[in-house]
């Protein structure tokens, strides 16, 4: 199974300046639970983005995308093409995770999306690829309201 996980607010915004434009707590715990054991395939900036202490994610097989085959990730394996990363986790559960980039050309490979709708206008500059006809919600969580107060759901698409 090849997975895509995100959150993204109104207007699939996903990002700003490398990093999350909202605090949501409640989205990164559904994160590590929905990616806990699995691989997780990012770009290099979502890798950066991570904070130290949490490269690589703990309790995943990490794999980072760059075209820089010297680039140095400690702790997760360095892939130079998408199509390498998949071959790579082709027997075993997956998740791309990020960024915009990586997201745009695994779609097109990916059985499920997990996606965290976030009620929230903002500023952004990486956006989450568009959901096409071909996929279809099936599961659709419920409105909730986190913490810091910001209002959520999660949704699960899967192609009929």
């Amino acid at each position: 199974m090849l997975g895509m996980i995100w959150a993204q607010a109104r207007g699939r915004v996903i990002g700003r300046d490398n990093d999350l434009p909202w605090k949501l707590p409640e989205d990164l715990a559904h994160f590590r639970s929905t990616t806990a054991g699995d691989a997780v395939v990012m770009g290099r900036r979502q890798w950066e983005s991570l904070p130290e202490r949490f490269r690589p994610l703990p309790g995943r097989r990490n794999l980072v995308l760059s075209r820089d085959p010297d680039y140095e990730a400690e702790g997760a394996e360095l892939v130079t093409t998408l199509d390498a990363a998949l071959a790579l986790v082709a027997e075993e559960d997956a998740w791309i995770c990020g960024g915009g980039e990586v997201y745009a050309r695994a779609i097109d490979h990916a059985d499920v999306l997990v996606v965290t709708e976030i009620d929230l206008d903002v500023e952004g500059d990486t956006f989450a690829p568009p959901i096409g006809p071909e996929w279809e919600v099936t599961e659709a969580g419920p409105w909730r309201t986190g913490a810091g107060g910001l209002r959520f759901r999660i949704l699960t698409y899967r192609r009929p």
